[in-house]
C-alpha cells in the first residue's frame, strides 16, 4: 500500500509504477483505492464507473479495469456537494458534512472491503493507494481509505513524501509520530519522491531520516519531465494554462469550473505541431484555431459561468469566424439551444438557453449512462473506441449524427467539419478523429499511436522507479 504525507505527493504515479514492475516480474497485480474524490472517471467493460486513476493503474497491470478497484467515488458537483458512486453506480448527492458525519461509514467500509476481497481472489498482489495524508487527526475515526484499509488486510505500507515541496523531514517524522502504534508498525518503508539535483547529496539525509524514524528509506525517486503518465486530477491543469503560440495549431480547451475528464485531450497534446492549452480567458479562446468545450459535472452552472465571464461570447464568435468548435459530453449539451433540468438533477435552476451553435435540446435525467463503446466516426468504416458517462437525453430538430455506436445507434450532432458535438469521452484518443481535425487546419495526417505510446511510458516509468528503489528490500 502506498500512502502519503499529503495530497499530490505522487501516490497515483508511484502506484502505477509498481503495478507495472510487478507485472514485469511475473506477478498478476491489480490496483485498489477504497475511496477516491475526482471528476476524472472512467467506465468499466461492464458499464460501471470508477476513478480514472485506477483505470490507468489497471492499464499498467495489463488487465481490464473494474469498479472493484475503486468501490467509492465522490464526484464534486459544486456548492460543497458530491455525487456518491458506490460499486460503480450513483446513490445520490451529499454534502461533505453529511458524507463524513452522517453516512454509514461502517457500511461503506464494509462495501469497500468486499470489493477488495473480490479482487484478491483473482489477483496478487493488490497494490493499494491511500488518499491525502494518513495523519489527519480530525478524520481518523471516519477513515475508510487509509490506515483502516491497511489494518484490515495487513498491508505492507510505504509512506511517500514530496521533497520538492520542502520540509520533507518534518512531514515524514510528523506523519509517523501521529500514527497509533498498531498503524505505525505496518509502515515498512519511506519513499522520497520528486528529488531534483544530484541524488548523492541526499545520502546523509537518507541516513538521518532512517535514524529519527527507525524506518528504511526504500526509494529516492528523481523528478522527471520526460515520462508521460495520465494525471489523476485537475490540479495539473494549473500548469497547462498557457497561451496561443504562432506556427502551431492552437487548441484551446475551455476551462470550466466543474470540468470533468480532462484526460480526453491527452492524445491531442502529444501531436506534433499541435499546441493544446486550457484557458478561461475569452481573448485566448478567440485566438485559438480550435476550441473544445469539455465535459462538466454541472452543465447548467458552467453554462452560466461561460456567460458571466464572456467565454460564451468568445466561443460563439470563434464559430462565426470559421474556427473549429467541438463539444464533448457536457460541452456538447452546452452547444445546443437549451439545457433543461426539470427533475433538479444538478440543482435548483430548471433550465437555460445554450450557446445555440447546434440545433439540439437536452433534458437532464437521474439515470446515468456509463458504458464503453465501439463506434464509427462520420463516414469512416474504421472502428474507434471510447466511453460514455452522462446524465441527460439530447433530441434534435433534425438528425445529423456524428458517430454510429455499435449495437446502440447514433451519437452526437455533425453540423460541419469544424462544428460538432458528442457524448463519447475518449473520442480524441482515436487517431482517425485527430487526423480529421488536423485536416481542417490543413495539416498532414499523423501516424502517432497513442496506445503504443502509453505502453512505452509505463515501461519508462517502471524502469525509472526500479533504478531508484531497493526492490530487494521491498520484495522481502
Amino acid at each position: 500500500m502506498f500512502v502519503g504525507t499529503g495530497s499530490d505527493v505522487g501516490k497515483s504515479v508511484i502506484n502505477a509504477a509498481f503495478c507495472r514492475i510487478f507485472k514485469q516480474d511475473g506477478y498478476a497485480p491489480a490496483p485498489f483505492k477504497a475511496q477516491n474524490m475526482s471528476l476524472n472517471s472512467y467506465a468499466s467493460p461492464d458499464g460501471l464507473e470508477l476513478g480514472r486513476a485506477q483505470a490507468v493503474q489497471a492499464e499498467a497491470c495489463g488487465i481490464p479495469c473494474s469498479a472493484d478497484m475503486n468501490p467509492i467515488l465522490l464526484k464534486p458537483t459544486g456548492d460543497m456537494k458530491s455525487q456518491v458512486v458506490l460499486n460503480g453506480k450513483p446513490i445520490g448527492n451529499q454534502s461533505a458534512l453529511d458524507y463524513f458525519n452522517h453516512t454509514g461509514r461502517d457500511y461503506l467500509f464494509a462495501e469497500a472491503m468486499k470489493a477488495y476481497w473480490r479482487l484478491a481472489e483473482k489477483y496478487n498482489p493488490i497494490v493499494i493507494e491511500g488518499a491525502g495524508s494518513i495523519s489527519e487527526l480530525n478524520l481518523h475515526d471516519r477513515d475508510i481509505v487509509n490506515m483502516r484499509v491497511a489494518k484490515a488486510v495487513q498491508a505492507d505500507v510505504y509512506l511517500i513524501a514530496d521533497i520538492d515541496r520542502g520540509g520533507v523531514f518534518g512531514s515524514v517524522y510528523g506523519t509517523l509520530e501521529l500514527l497509533p502504534p498498531d498503524e505505525r508498525e505496518l509502515v515498512k518503508g519511506i519513499i522520497i519522491n520528486k528529488f531534483r539535483g544530484d541524488i548523492r547529496l541526499f545520502e546523509d539525509g537518507r541516513k538521518m531520516l532512517e535514524d529519527i524514524t527507525g524506518i528504511p528509506v526504500v526509494a529516492v525517486i528523481p523528478y522527471f519531465r520526460d515520462i508521460y503518465i495520465e494525471d489523476e486530477d485537475s490540479v495539473v491543469i494549473d500548469i497547462k494554462q498557457k497561451h496561443a503560440q504562432s506556427s502551431m495549431v492552437n487548441i484551446a480547451v475551455v476551462l470550466l469550473k466543474h470540468m470533468s475528464n480532462f484526460t480526453d485531450f491527452n492524445n491531442l497534446e502529444q501531436q506534433q505541431g499541435v499546441h493544446l492549452f486550457y484557458t478561461a480567458n475569452p481573448s485566448e479562446v478567440e485566438k485559438a484555431d480550435v476550441v473544445i468545450i469539455p465535459g462538466s459535472k454541472n452543465t447548467i452552472s458552467d453554462l452560466m459561468h461561460l456567460r458571466e465571464t464572456g467565454l460564451a461570447k468568445a466561443i460563439v464568435n470563434s464559430q462565426k469566424a470559421g474556427k473549429a468548435v467541438y463539444g464533448v459530453c457536457g460541452g456538447y449539451q452546452m452547444m445546443g439551444i437549451s439545457v433543461n433540468d426539470p427533475h433538479g438533477v444538478e440543482g435548483d435552476i430548471a433550465g437555460m438557453p445554450g450557446l445555440c451553435i447546434l440545433p439540439i435540446h437536452t433534458i437532464l435525467k437521474g439515470e446515468k449512462t456509463t458504458e464503453q463503446c465501439t463506434f464509427t466516426f462520420r463516414d469512416n468504416p474504421e472502428l474507434c473506441k471510447g466511453y460514455e458517462i452522462h446524465m441527460g437525453e439530447t433530441t434534435f430538430e433534425h438528425e445529423s449524427p456524428l458517430c454510429h455506436i455499435e449495437n446502440k445507434g447514433k451519437d452526437g450532432y455533425f453540423l460541419n467539419e469544424k462544428t460538432w458535438g458528442t457524448y463519447i469521452h475518449g473520442i480524441f484518443d482515436n487517431q482517425l478523429v485527430v487526423n480529421e481535425l488536423l485536416k481542417t487546419q490543413n495539416k498532414a495526417e499523423s501516424e502517432f499511436n497513442y496506445e503504443v505510446f502509453k505502453e512505452e511510458q509505463f515501461d519508462k516509468l517502471a524502469e525509472h522507479v526500479r533504478e531508484n528503489s531497493n526492490l530487494e528490500m521491498i520484495y522481502k
